[in-house]
């Protein structure tokens, strides 16, 4: 089973480094690779994604979506080409996640005997569960740069995280179905990141810890393996004629 870890490099406030999506990803998976080691291949991770509304902000790099879609895809269908049948594309960065989930599709229909999945981390119900039960922000406090992600980052590399400028920013126009939190309302808007945040921040990192980090840390990589190993139980597709119905 292949595991590709897929990210951006953007800002994340005055407080984290521009690889926090990147980084958090890739230990995820590292771990989850280590857990499963007998079941899982693991592929260095794709660096940069879609993050046009973030280009007002120092250190963004944004890939066109459709580049970054269809590299994703060939990421996939060369493992295809190479023998490989299962493969789960995990991501860390919001703005990708559509995309991301095309790709794997893209793969499934290119190579109809393959099995390609795509996931964003810790959002499986297990995921929210673990987060509930740790953050004490209320909705809108894990958005960007935030309680969620910084804790994490200190769980991984603590001295790689400037808490002492860490500052709380929560100023999405938020609706009765539009919200940024880690579980986003069901009505989507993202506008420039600029025309709502001014320090790059959503969310509320000034109630982050290492110990919240590594508890959430643990949870991504147990839900990670637990996708590997529902993927290899899966059975392989396989694409068939369609039947005639009588007339």
């Amino acid at each position: 089973m292949a595991v590709i870890p897929v990210a951006t490099l953007e800002d994340h406030g005055p407080h984290l480094p521009i690889d926090t999506d990147l980084r958090i990803t890739q230990e995820i998976c590292r771990r989850a690779a280590e857990d499963a080691p007998d079941e899982t291949v693991l592929l260095p991770p794709i660096p940069h994604g879609y993050d046009p509304h973030h280009m007002d902000f120092p250190g963004a790099i944004s890939i066109a979506w459709d580049t970054f879609t269809r590299y994703c895809t060939d990421v996939g269908l060369s493992l295809a080409r190479h023998g490989f049948r299962r493969m789960l594309y995990l991501n860390g960065h919001g703005s990708n996640q559509n995309l991301v989930e095309t790709a794997a599709r893209l793969v499934m229909v290119e190579q109809p005997n393959v099995l390609s999945g795509a996931a964003f981390y810790l959002s499986s119900p297990e995921g929210a569960a673990v987060i509930a039960e740790v953050r004490d922000s209320e909705r809108g406090g894990l958005g960007h740069a935030c309680e969620l992600e910084t804790s994490i980052y200190l769980a991984i590399d603590p001295d790689a995280v400037d808490m002492d400028k860490a500052v709380d920013e929560r100023s999405y126009p938020e609706t009765e179905h539009a919200w940024m939190d880690w579980s986003d309302g069901s009505l989507k808007c993202m506008p420039w990141w600029s025309s709502f945040s001014t320090t790059g921040v959503h969310g509320e990192p000034t109630r982050a810890t290492a110990e919240k980090g590594k508890v959430l840390l643990d949870a991504a990589v147990a839900e990670c393996v637990q996708y590997v190993r529902e993927m290899r139980s899966m059975p392989l597709p396989e694409r068939r004629e369609p039947k005639e119905v009588p007339g």
